[in-house]
């Protein structure tokens, strides 16, 4: 079994400079702001922060690398976790 392998495995969608997961959680963060407020709307600058400081020390990509490999997230264009040879 056989497939054409992608150019670039760890250059993910962006809007601006962000990236999907950066988006979530700052999403979720404001959310979560939203719904509870008072002090918890400092949670919209440190989880981002903190989240981005974490980030750094992996390369792009890995968290829906992660969510793959534990099964919650499908790579759709990608090669199968077991595929053995690949055409460019």
């Amino acid at each position: 079994m056989t497939r054409k392998f992608p150019q670039y495995l760890t250059k993910p969608f962006q809007v601006l400079w962000f990236e999907p997961d950066d988006l979530a959680v700052m999403s979720a963060s404001f959310i979560f702001a939203q719904q509870f407020g008072g002090w918890l709307w400092l949670t919209m600058i440190i989880i981002p922060w903190a989240y981005g400081r974490f980030k750094r020390q992996y390369p792009r990509g890995f968290l829906r690398h992660v969510l793959y490999f534990i099964g919650l997230a499908p790579m759709k264009g990608y090669p199968q976790f077991f595929e053995r040879d690949f055409l460019e």
